[in-house]
C-alpha cells in the first residue's frame, strides 16, 4: 500500500491582507424622502391642467384655465366675498371636528380599557356606522333646526367614527404580554395608560384622525348647500344656478388646499411624536 502525503497549502502574507469582497446588499426599502413630495403629484396635476387650456384642448365654459380661476379667486377675495365665506367653513369645520374628536377619544377609552364599556358602546358605534351619515340630516333638521347646530353635529358625527374605530382597534392590539408585564411591575392604573396604553395606541390614534380631519370637509361641502347663507359650499351652489364654473373651482381648490394642510399638519406631528418608531415611512 502507499501512501500519498499531502502538502498544506499556507496563504502568504499579501493573500491574507487581501480584503474579502463582500456581496452587495439588496436595498428593499423606499429610500430617503424626497423633498417638498407632498406637492408633486398636485404641481403635476396643475402643469397638465394648464397645458392642456393654453393648447385649447379644454373647453372653457366646462374647465376654465388656472389663470382664470385666480383671477375669479382674486376678485372674490377683493370684495369680501370669499374671506367671508372662508371664515365661516373654517368655524364650522373646526367646531364639528373638535366636538367629534372628544367624542371619539373618550367612547374609545372607555370601549377599549373595560369589558363593560365595550359592551355599552362598541355596539352602538358600530350600527352608527352601518347608517349613512349624510342619511341622518332630515331627522337632525326636526330635532336642531336648520341653523348652524345640526351642520355641526353631522360633522362630528363623520369626524368620531373613523377616530373610534382606529382608536378602540390599536387599544384591542395592545400585546398581552406588556399588560402582564405592568402588572409584574406593579405598575399603577395611571402609570400603565401612560406606559404602555398611550405609546401603543397612538400610531392607531393617528391613523383615525387624518381620517377624521379630511371628513370634516367632505362632510362640510354637503351641509353647507342646506339652507346656508354663507360657506365655500353655499358659494359653489349659488355658482351653479348662474354656470359659473370658474367660482366652483376655487371653492374645490380651496377645500382641497384646506384638506391637504390638514392632513399634513397631522402627519407632521405623527412624525415627532412617533419619532422613535423604526418603519418605512421614516
Amino acid at each position: 500500500m502507499t501512501t500519498t502525503a499531502t502538502t498544506p497549502v499556507v496563504s502568504t502574507p499579501a493573500e491574507q491582507a487581501r480584503p474579502v469582497p463582500r456581496t452587495r446588499r439588496r436595498a428593499l426599502a423606499p429610500g430617503k424622502r424626497l423633498p417638498a413630495s407632498l406637492l408633486i403629484g398636485p404641481g403635476l396635476i396643475l402643469a397638465l391642467w394648464a397645458a392642456a387650456s393654453a393648447a385649447g384642448q379644454l373647453d372653457p365654459a366646462a374647465i376654465p384655465a388656472p389663470w382664470t380661476v385666480l383671477r375669479t379667486a382674486g376678485q372674490l377675495w377683493s370684495d369680501g366675498t370669499l374671506s367671508t365665506d372662508v371664515r365661516t367653513s373654517l368655524e364650522r369645520a373646526g367646531y364639528g371636528f373638535a366636538l367629534g374628536l372628544t367624542a371619539g377619544v373618550v367612547l374609545a377609552l372607555a370601549a377599549g380599557l373595560s369589558r363593560v364599556g365595550e359592551a355599552l358602546i362598541d355596539g352602538t358605534v358600530q350600527l352608527n356606522r352601518a347608517i349613512p351619515t349624510l342619511g341622518l340630516i332630515p331627522l337632525f333638521i326636526l330635532w336642531l333646526g336648520i341653523g348652524e347646530t345640526f351642520k355641526i353635529a353631522i360633522i362630528a358625527i363623520v369626524v368620531y367614527i373613523p377616530i373610534y374605530l382606529n382608536l378602540h382597534a390599536a387599544l384591542s392590539g395592545i400585546d398581552h404580554r406588556f399588560v402582564e408585564l405592568a402588572e409584574v411591575q406593579g405598575l399603577s392604573r395611571v402609570r400603565f395608560i401612560r406606559q404602555i396604553v398611550i405609546p401603543g395606541a397612538l400610531p392607531g390614534f393617528f391613523v383615525g384622525l387624518r381620517l377624521g380631519v379630511t371628513g370634516s370637509w367632505l362632510s362640510l361641502v354637503v351641509l353647507e348647500q342646506i339652507n346656508a347663507t354663507s360657506g365655500l359650499g353655499y358659494l359653489m351652489f349659488q355658482a351653479q344656478n348662474y354656470g359659473r364654473t370658474d367660482i366652483i373651482l376655487v371653492g374645490l381648490l380651496i377645500y382641497g388646499v384646506f384638506g391637504l394642510i390638514s392632513d399634513s399638519a397631522v402627519r407632521f406631528v405623527e412624525r415627532r411624536v412617533l419619532s422613535w418608531r423604526r418603519t418605512l415611512s421614516n
